[in-house]
């Protein structure tokens, strides 16, 4: 072997080496970033309970507090109510008729979420607050035949996205806020001593006519948010 082609092959052999590093270090890269995407994805969709959260200045300055149960008051300021792996379509007409008052706290059942508690004014002032529920993610338009139906002290109102296909709200319904935003409501006049009960129900509607095969697998996340004003 001459030196020219012994040179030649130390060349080839070091390149080979120089790409099969290459390819170690781009999938030692590949492998780290899915790991991280994983735990990212876990966080958000495994450990994201449907929450309510109460502004900081309500609980310290107002004397504002959460609590689940009536009579085994444990105040907090963030609530979380138990989720369900996986959701089925059903009728609003198949939910029990006493689905507000049966329970307290996480009370799911086939098929739908549902979730009571109270706010209580311990403060000295009467207040106003407003609360609302925004959207965090959603995967496969699963929005278009959601329905989050919330009680307030025995009140039920039924909130859903505007039709597809009229861009009127669905049959006794009251539109989306926004598109980012399920709700925003204020509650007036709550004075000393005065107790809110809420209890909100999340589900698939079947009879809706967005609800079609292309939104299965589908997910959506959101929260409640509790604060003494609102600003646009």
């Amino acid at each position: 072997m001459t030196k020219f082609e012994f040179n030649t092959t130390s060349k080839k052999i070091y390149r080979r080496d120089f790409r099969i590093k290459l390819i170690r270090l781009a999938l030692l890269i590949l492998l780290i970033f899915l790991i991280l995407l994983y735990f990212i994805l876990s966080i958000i969709y495994k450990a994201g309970k449907f929450t309510v959260s109460l502004d900081r200045d309500l609980s310290w300055d107002r004397g504002i507090v959460l609590y689940e149960e009536l009579n085994r008051k444990v105040v907090s300021k963030r609530l979380e109510a138990s989720q369900m792996e996986k959701m089925d379509n059903i009728s609003i007409n198949w939910l029990p008729p006493n689905i507000d008052t049966e329970s307290e706290g996480s009370h799911n059942g086939d098929n739908y979420i549902a979730y009571t508690f109270y706010i209580e004014n311990e403060g000295k002032d009467t207040i106003n607050y407003w609360y609302t529920i925004p959207i965090d993610d959603v995967i496969l338009n699963v929005d278009e035949a959601i329905r989050v139906m919330v009680y307030l002290n025995g009140n039920r109102t039924v909130y859903a996205k505007k039709n597809g296909f009229t861009e009127e709200p669905e049959k006794d319904t009251k539109a989306f806020y926004s598109e980012d935003t399920v709700l925003l409501e204020s509650r007036e006049n709550f004075s000393p001593g005065d107790i809110d009960r809420f209890t909100i129900v999340v589900f698939i509607e079947g009879d809706d006519p967005d609800c079609t095969n292309a939104l299965l697998g589908g997910e959506m996340k959101m929260h409640m948010d509790i604060t003494e004003e609102h600003i646009e």
